[in-house]
């Protein structure tokens, strides 16, 4: 039988083995598993109930303060402010309780960082992990029908990226794969990569664009921003143009990708929002967002369903597909 690769399962995998094999469905649901879909929403009469789970699995340094990060910025992709978080922790044989203080001290700092209280969750040390391993589930709250998604999409409507593309796996890249990297990277461009992981919150850019109104976000996280355009398209049924040359990178993370042989388009990128907004938001969310001191950048364009994802270098295009397991799995573990 054939084995699965490293990473997220690829969509038709995952919409084959394991959506589809769900049966029973509530009326209460009114955002349910799906593909590119990260957030449930559940009808709580007046209110909304935005729920969301992520693990961090990747051997990261700062494995407390990602996980904080990754489950509040999917709730913050639905315009939504994250209330509360739970976390699952599985440690390895041999985890000392200063591993453990520091792990929990690094969730407390996030958490206080996004605004976001942890309530509870489980700790173990267990033999069926060899690395830290946490499950992190955040919620959130909105007034009934507030929530945004990309199946609101239309074509016409503006991609916005903030930040700069593979954000987090240069910082996991530079800090993990230190002897690696020396000698591609100075000390002071390494120190400059492991520091982008500081930028791995989408909550504000979130809040605001949402207030503003959009029509979906998606925090990009693996699959890169390639794979967060497809999921949105996905959901809305929709195309894509896509403009590669427009979407910023920083220098470490194009010496490291390059060094690595792989795609920072297709990183794992958590810290970068991808926005879909409506043509007479744009320049509202620009600025606004820019004015809290976030870049954010205009990419690409959403096109009529049937159109693909088209993504143009110069002179030259290619079709994207669907994401696959993310090139940080390219490196990490390699020796």
């Amino acid at each position: 039988m054939e084995k699965l690769k490293i990473g997220k399962l690829d969509s038709d995998v995952l919409k084959d083995l394991v959506i589809d094999k769900i049966r029973l469905t509530r009326p209460e649901v009114k955002t349910r598993a799906g593909i590119g879909e990260d957030c449930a929403v559940i009808d709580f009469g007046s209110y909304d109930c935005v729920i969301s789970t992520d693990p961090i699995t990747a051997n990261a340094s700062d494995i407390g303060r990602l996980a904080i990060h990754i489950s509040c910025n999917d709730i913050a992709s639905n315009g939504i402010e994250p209330l509360g978080i739970t976390l699952a922790v599985m440690l390895p044989d041999g985890t000392t309780k200063d591993d453990v203080s520091l792990i929990m001290a690094q969730a407390a700092d996030a958490a206080e960082h996004a605004g976001v209280e942890i309530i509870g969750g489980h700790t173990e040390v267990t033999a069926a992990v060899n690395q830290p391993i946490i499950v992190s589930t955040a919620f959130g709250r909105s007034a009934a029908g507030a929530s945004q998604s990309a199946a609101a999409m239309k074509a016409g409507d503006v991609f916005l990226l903030t930040k700069t593309a593979g954000l987090e796996g240069t910082g996991i890249l530079a800090s993990d794969c230190r002897d690696r990297l020396t000698g591609v990277l100075t000390e002071a461009e390494l120190e400059q990569a492991v520091a982008l992981l500081d930028q791995v919150s989408v909550v504000r850019e979130g809040i605001i664009a949402g207030r503003i109104g959009t029509a979906g976000m998606h925090d990009v996280t693996e699959g890169g921003v390639l794979g967060a355009v497809w999921e949105m398209c996905s959901i809305a049924g929709l195309g894509a143009e896509i403009r590669a040359d427009d979407i910023p990178i920083d220098d470490q993370t194009r010496k490291i990708c390059e060094h690595f042989s792989i795609n920072p388009l297709r990183l794992i990128s958590s810290g970068c929002m991808l926005i879909a907004a409506q043509p007479d938001h744009v320049e509202k969310i620009i600025r606004e967002v820019s004015a809290s001191g976030i870049r954010v950048t205009e990419i690409g364009t959403v096109l009529e369903a049937g159109s693909g994802i088209t993504v143009k270098s110069g002179a030259e295009s290619f079709v994207a597909g669907p994401p696959g397991p993310d090139e940080l799995y390219k490196v990490i573990g390699k020796s």
